[in-house]
């Protein structure tokens, strides 16, 4: 069984957990990022005039997020807002999450701080000008961001303790908690600095890709730990640590790395309830979370790189070699 002996290393694992990465930002300077509460507006809407309203007073939401110029018409949105606003359900649903983030100033706190580490490791990235929370009946993106538009759609966030929570599975739906807020939306900005392969990439350009996202997080979230970071229980990850070697030798054994074919790819990296051709109890994106012990390992290994030269670097292959990646068989 994959978390044979886990109970073992729960302690170790957990105090490791505990404690912060090593943070080279530790001194930037946090964003100035103002944050609007569009909720608020947005349940004043009792009318589709008063929709249009909402709609010309704030429009990069409008046009981003609800995308006005996609929809049928701008007045038939405006209709369809002063439905759901007065939607005595999603009222509900609005004051669960007004519960569950009750701290608007530090959530503006903790927004300033990520986003003025990005610029400590990318001097040239845009803080996005609007900021916004907003209430969306889990009918809207959970997480928005581009270079004009920042939009945290908290009612996705409330936990397990709300009225109505998101179409997933389980095991997706546990990542959907107050918690998980900024380790998604870091992931989400990271997305823009990893290359887009031109062909058919890889099992390997795919892992190598995730762990960057996941290394970037950690290292603008860097209290953040691997349970948040991953969306995998301490129990799951003290097996795959443990069976660190056996997870590895599958990839190598099977001739996985290489294979370009979409249904590997699904199967080994993205979401999934587990991974029984490794082992029932096998975490779904081990491939990811293989990926981001590489990066950190290859990291170790190259003191001097930067988080920008890792991000930029397209060669997969290269990074796996000099990595020196060989987990300890266990």
């Amino acid at each position: 069984m994959l978390l044979a002996g886990g109970a073992l290393l729960a302690g170790c694992q957990q105090s490791e957990e505990a404690g912060c990465r090593p943070d080279p930002a530790a001194t930037a300077p946090a964003a100035v990022l103002p944050l609007k509460h569009l909720e608020h507006a947005f349940f004043q809407i009792k009318n589709p005039a008063q929709g249009l309203q909402f709609l010309q007073a704030n429009p990069a939401f409008a046009r981003y997020y609800l995308q006005v110029g996609q929809a049928p018409s701008a007045s038939e949105l405006a209709g369809n807002l002063a439905q759901l606003a007065t939607n005595p359900d999603l009222e509900k649903l609005a004051r669960e999450t007004a519960t569950a983030f009750p701290d608007s100033a530090g959530l503006q706190r903790d927004l300033g701080t990520l986003f003025g580490k990005v610029k400590y490791y990318f001097p040239t990235f845009k803080t996005p000008p609007v900021a916004a929370t907003y209430v969306s009946g889990l009918l809207g993106k959970d997480i928005f961001v581009n270079d004009s538009l920042l939009v945290l759609s908290l009612d996705w966030y409330i936990g397990p303790k709300a009225s109505y929570r998101p179409d997933l599975p389980g095991y997706m739906l546990r990542r959907y908690r107050p918690a998980n807020l900024l380790p998604t939306l870091a992931t989400a900005v990271a997305g823009k600095y990893v290359p887009r392969k031109l062909t058919a990439p890889s099992v390997l350009d795919e892992m190598i890709g995730q762990g960057k996202r996941l290394y970037f997080a950690g290292q603008v979230l860097p209290c953040a730990p691997d349970t948040l970071l991953m969306g995998y229980t301490q129990k799951e990850l003290t097996g795959l640590k443990f069976n660190e070697s056996k997870v590895w030798g599958h990839f190598l054994e099977n001739n996985i790395l290489y294979a370009t074919t979409p249904f590997l790819i699904q199967k080994y990296v993205a979401e999934r309830p587990n991974v029984p051709e490794i082992d029932a109890t096998c975490p779904g994106r081990v491939g990811q979370w293989l990926g981001l012990q590489i990066i950190r390992k290859y990291m170790a290994e190259h003191p001097g790189v930067t988080l920008a030269q890792l991000m930029a670097q397209t060669d997969a292959q290269r990074i796996l070699n000099e990595s020196h990646y060989r987990p300890k068989k266990s």
